[in-house]
């Protein structure tokens, strides 16, 4: 399922216009990532939690000539399955 099939399902189960359905999302998918850029971490209860993950530097190495490189330290998105979802999933 691709973002404009998500806004369609969306607004026909909640009885919305293709426009506000993808309005909600859209804000939705905002604030998750600016709570996430904060710092915070989004739980939702039967649903899963976002969360930041920090990665240290590490050195690595170039498989074409062998030789070391420098991974720079970074922070990633993670989302952890709540029990609902992966019930859901299971079953």
């Amino acid at each position: 399922m691709n973002k404009n099939e998500l806004i369609a399902k969306v607004a026909e189960d909640a009885k919305l216009t293709k426009g506000e359905a993808g309005e909600a999302i859209e804000a939705t998918l905002e604030n998750i990532q600016k709570a996430l850029r904060g710092g915070d971490e989004v739980r939702l209860v039967g649903f899963g939690t976002f969360s930041v993950s920090s990665r240290a530097a590490t050195t690595g190495r170039d498989p074409r000539t062998g030789a070391s490189i420098a991974i720079p330290a970074s922070k990633n998105a993670k989302f952890k399955a709540g029990k609902a979802l992966k019930e859901a999933v299971n079953h």
